[in-house]
């Protein structure tokens, strides 16, 4: 009963919002969390205090995704009314008219780049507009958005998911450089089929085999350095790879290589002047970006930075405290465990997003009334994806209650029963479910993490190979994750579609998998220990 209650939620949230009639995440989301409440309450008992505690922290934590969408929409609306969009729209097509070009630069390698520098979403946030500036349909776009943005997850944010994400499993730093080289692997097997599947939902399968040679060409430019620096290092993996895959993606677009000829419809060429102007907001926020992520520089730290400041007792909520890198933190939340902060400075909405803005605002000398629209516009738009998000936190808060018997570990533990040593087969799907769950790769290894340690210890698998299909399939999960969907269609502004958008994305996330555990038993016992 406790299985069939711990997945019953998941079930029904997929049905409300894949249905002929689905309902839009903003009203499924809330009212799966309501479901997900009454069956605390009914079946497991859970104190209420404990309850009120999660829902009150899902709340200040959805300040999180709410404000890197926001940030993104900003951008991407001062884009617009600036010219920005116009400018590069016109400049990629001088570079080369022919559409897979664009996308594997856009979609695959600039994505795979910033992926490495920031995560949260904001790769999606950031290329999915530029694409369908250039005039691609921003359903599909969407839809190839989600599925690009799989293989360089496992190292997003300077490799935050790997180091990070299993800190909490006191692992020496030479195992976790061991599950970085097994993950960047797999990864790289995928990238020979993800890329090819993400560009089959918007251009036909003619003009992909037209363009083959250039579209694995840009693959390899990204994966290979990707895979190389994965042997050393755990941190900059994507963020090398993607920088390396889209210089030499754009030079190969710019001599034709491997693409066929197509008619160039957009008149003349675009002056450099006029082209670096529009790549200067881009450049701004990639440049804090790296700036404020690499460790070896100050910022990270001290936008990370818990050292109280300020502090106020706020009745029975909690403790609120302001710290010296204004991370804004609600402790001990109704006299519980539960604790919730918000990273003002480190989160990128603030920085790069907003700061970014307001630097180009008088750059583009756009006036008074344009700068109110564009901001007006943009709050207007978080508002949906507001109330769906503070619905899928709340649920996913509610599902990790009760640490080994939460809902969460009571799904992970019973799929890990039923398959024993056949565990390396499903492992990176529970990755998923932790990612479809959390919107994070960086959450879903914290989550189910231990779960997969101790089933490859029980089983006598290899725990490096185990660990290395968990964030494997944490990255492939961000293809259906719904945090990730609300997230890409608020930004291009696409409503009621996400049931239709998972649909799509399942498929290629199943496939992942079935690749991932063909190399966990073939190609990995070949190069490692296991």
């Amino acid at each position: 009963m406790a299985l069939f209650l711990s997945i019953f939620p998941i079930v029904l949230l997929i049905y409300l919002m894949v249905k002929r009639n689905a309902l839009p995440s903003y009203v499924a989301l809330p009212w799966v969390a309501v479901v997900v409440l009454i069956i605390h309450l009914l079946f497991f008992a859970t104190d209420i205090t404990v309850i009120s505690a999660n829902i009150a922290s899902a709340i200040m934590s959805v300040l999180t995704p709410i404000t890197v969408i926001f940030g993104a929409i900003l951008f991407n609306r001062f884009s617009e009314a600036s010219g920005v969009t116009n400018t590069l729209r016109k400049w990629l097509g001088t570079i080369n008219p022919n559409p897979v070009a664009q996308l594997m630069i856009i979609g695959w390698a600039f994505a795979f780049m910033i992926e490495g520098a920031s995560g949260f979403g904001t790769p999606a946030a950031i290329a999915a507009p530029i694409l369908v500036g250039l005039g691609f349909n921003p359903i599909k776009v969407a839809i190839l958005a989600l599925i690009m943005n799989s293989v360089p997850v496992s190292f997003g944010a300077v490799g935050t998911p790997t180091w990070f994400g299993f800190g909490s499993l006191n692992l020496a730093e030479t195992q976790i450089l061991e599950i970085g080289s097994m993950t960047a692997l797999i990864h790289a097997f995928a990238a020979l089929v993800i890329p090819v599947m993400a560009l089959s939902f918007i251009v036909s399968w003619k003009e992909i085999r037209q363009n083959i040679i250039f579209i694995y060409l840009s693959v390899f430019a990204c994966v290979v350095p990707y895979f190389l620096l994965a042997q050393v290092n755990y941190e900059f993996p994507s963020l090398v790879g993607g920088a390396i895959g889209m210089f030499i993606s754009i030079f190969l677009a710019n001599k034709g290589v491997g693409l066929a000829k197509v008619k160039n419809t957009l008149e003349g060429s675009v002056p450099l002047k006029e082209v670096a102007k529009a790549l200067l907001p881009t450049g701004l926020l990639i440049g804090f970006l790296i700036v404020t992520r690499i460790q070896q520089l100050p910022f990270k730290a001290m936008m990370n930075d818990t050292t109280t400041w300020f502090a106020t007792q706020l009745g029975s909520l909690g403790q609120f405290e302001i710290s010296q890198g204004l991370v804004f933190s609600l402790k001990n939340i109704f006299g519980t465990a539960v604790n919730a902060s918000y990273k003002l400075l480190y989160v990128p909405a603030l920085i790069p997003f907003v700061v970014t803005v307001l630097i180009c605002i008088p750059l583009f000398a756009l006036n008074g009334s344009k700068v109110k629209e564009v901001f007006a516009s943009s709050f207007k738009q978080t508002k949906n994806p507001f109330i769906a998000l503070i619905g899928a936190l709340i649920m996913v808060n509610l599902m990790l209650v009760g640490n080994d018997g939460s809902m969460v570990k009571i799904i992970g533990k019973s799929f890990a029963e039923a398959t024993g040593e056949y565990w390396t087969i499903f492992a990176s799907y529970l990755g998923a479910v932790g990612a479809f769950f959390s919107g994070s790769n960086t959450v879903s290894n914290l989550t189910f993490g231990s779960v997969q340690l101790s089933t490859a210890e029980i089983t006598g698998l290899s725990t490096s190979l185990v660990l290395a299909l968990q964030s494997v399939g944490g990255a492939m999960g961000n293809m259906v994750c719904i945090n990730n969907i609300v997230a890409v269609n608020s930004v291009l502004n696409i409503q009621n579609q996400e049931g239709a958008i998972l649909k799509k994305t399942v498929v290629p996330m199943f496939i992942y998998g079935v690749i991932a555990a063909i190399v966990a038993l073939t190609i990995i016992p070949l190069f490692f220990n296991v």
